[in-house]
C-alpha cells in the first residue's frame, strides 16, 4: 500500500509541483490544504500517514497546525514541515512539538522524498543545513527559550500580524469580541509588547508570518 499524504501549502502551483513529484515516487496524495486550519481539519478527518505542511500559511501557520494535528491525532499522521526558515528557535520549537521532519525548501524535491521515507520508517529527518545547528546547540549545552504563548495566543498573534481587527479575530476563532480582546491583551502583556508594529516584527522574527 502506498503511503497516504496530506499536502498543505497556500500556493496552488507549489502544491501541484510537490504532488506530481510525490506521486511519481509512489506516494498517494489523498488531501490538499491551502491554510493551517484546513490542514488540521483534513488530517483529523482522514488520518493520512504523513502530513507535509508549509510553515508559512495564512490564518494558522504550519508549525502551529502541526502542533494541533499531533495533539488531536497522536502519531498518525506524522508531520513534516517544509520551510525557508532556518532559525534555531523555530527548529527547536518544531522538534519539541513532536514534528518529525524539517525540510528546507532550497534543498530540492528529492530531499522531501527522502525525509518522508525516513519519517515513515520511524526516524526523524532534518535538512543538512539545519542539522549541524541543532547538534551545535545540543553540544554547547545552551537551552533555547520555550515559547511563552499558548496555542490560542499564537493564533491570535498571527491574525493580529496579518492585519485582522478584533472583530474579525473573534469571528475567525468563533469566540466573543471580548474574549478575542482578552487574548490579544494577554499575549501583549506576556511579550511586554504594547503596539501592533512591534508585535508584527516579533511575529516575523519567530516565523509566525512571512515578512
Amino acid at each position: 500500500m502506498p503511503l497516504r499524504v496530506l499536502l498543505a501549502d497556500d500556493h496552488d502551483v507549489v502544491r501541484e509541483g510537490f504532488r506530481a513529484v510525490l506521486e511519481r515516487e509512489g506516494f498517494q496524495v489523498v488531501a490538499e490544504a491551502a491554510d493551517g486550519h484546513e490542514a488540521v481539519r483534513l488530517a483529523t478527518a482522514g488520518r493520512p500517514d504523513l502530513a507535509v505542511l508549509d510553515i508559512s500559511m495564512p490564518h494558522l501557520n504550519g508549525l502551529d497546525a502541526g502542533r494541533q494535528i499531533i495533539e488531536l491525532c497522536g502519531r498518525c499522521p506524522l508531520v513534516v514541515l517544509l520551510t525557508m526558515h532556518v532559525e534555531e528557535h523555530i527548529i527547536v520549537a518544531a522538534l519539541r512539538a513532536g514534528i518529525r521532519g524539517y525540510v528546507v525548501k532550497t534543498q530540492g524535491t528529492s530531499e522531501l522524498v527522502r525525509a518522508l521515507r525516513d519519517v515513515a520508517a520511524g526516524g526523524t529527518y532534518l535538512s543538512p543545513s539545519v542539522c549541524g545547528m541543532v547538534v551545535g546547540t545540543f553540544l554547547s549545552g545552551r537551552e533555547s527559550a520555550a515559547d511563552p504563548l499558548s496555542g490560542r495566543e499564537r493564533e491570535v498573534l498571527q491574525l493580529v500580524a496579518e492585519g485582522r481587527t478584533t472583530k474579525e479575530i473573534a469571528t475567525h476563532l468563533h469566540v466573543s469580541v471580548k474574549s478575542a480582546e482578552s487574548y490579544r491583551t494577554r499575549l501583549m502583556d506576556k511579550l511586554d509588547i504594547h503596539d501592533t508594529a512591534t508585535l508584527v516584527r516579533y511575529a516575523i522574527r519567530h516565523g509566525v508570518i512571512e515578512a
